[in-house]
């Protein structure tokens, strides 16, 4: 009996982070960025500024989470993300080039692993989705990305970011299975965390190597990439 059979007899759905786990969002983005940049001039690294952007904005959407108030949309952050950098790297842009480039994020494409990955899990598990994007844009990602997901949500659901208690508790309510019937795979720690923390359990794709860090929530799997879970939990 493997160390995981215990959690495949109990698992019904696989739950996705979408950006940076299904979707390569920092090597998608460097690559639209970096002749953006060129153009503009500026001399710095672009998966700097890529990275940059990803933290800011997830600051701002951490910080309006916890406002308690009305959900800003996805798109409204990273607009806010990409000018607050452009602004401290002293480049020059226009409204419309902001919205170009948080506009790419809807066509970026899956790792490489993915596609057979899920389509091994589909055979015994139901996918869903459980992103932090606007509802919009993530039914316009379907496209580009290609995984026959069968359902995608939004955080807007719950009006709040993950890790937001109520953006997990939510997308189980949604699916209609409880909370540990649900494996939530992500590349970030704080997902995984956060989607432990209510309850479910979880997978942290380690593509990028890092510590997980000392949190009492620990994933139930960690593996190096999509396949290594597939083939852990099929």
């Amino acid at each position: 009996m493997s160390e995981h059979d215990a959690l495949k007899r109990k698992i019904k759905v696989c739950m996705f982070d979408q950006y940076g786990t299904v979707v390569d969002m920092q090597g998608g983005l460097v690559t639209i960025a970096t002749p953006f940049l060129k153009e503009k001039g500026w001399g710095g690294n672009p998966n700097s500024f890529v990275t940059w952007w990803r933290r800011t904005h997830f600051e701002n959407s951490m910080i309006d989470a916890l406002l308690h108030r009305e959900h800003t949309p996805y798109r409204e952050i990273g607009q806010r993300a990409v000018s607050f950098v452009m602004d401290r790297c002293g480049i020059t842009y226009t409204a419309e080039e902001v919205r170009g480039l948080v506009a790419e994020i809807e066509k970026l494409r899956c790792f490489p692993e993915v596609p057979a990955a899920l389509e091994k899990l589909h055979t015994r598990y139901k996918l869903v989705v459980l992103s932090n994007g606007d509802p919009d844009m993530l039914e316009a990602a379907k496209r580009y990305h290609g995984i026959p997901f069968d359902q995608v949500i939004s955080v807007a659901e719950a009006n709040a970011f993950k890790p937001h208690v109520a953006t997990y508790t939510k997308a189980a309510e949604l699916v209609g299975v409880a909370m540990d019937e649900v494996l939530f795979v992500a590349n970030h720690a704080f997902d995984c965390i956060g989607a432990k923390a209510a309850g479910m359990h979880t997978a942290f794709i380690d593509r990028r190597q890092r510590p997980f860090g000392q949190t009492p929530h620990q994933p139930d799997i960690r593996v190096r990439t999509m396949q290594d879970l597939a083939d852990a939990m099929v």
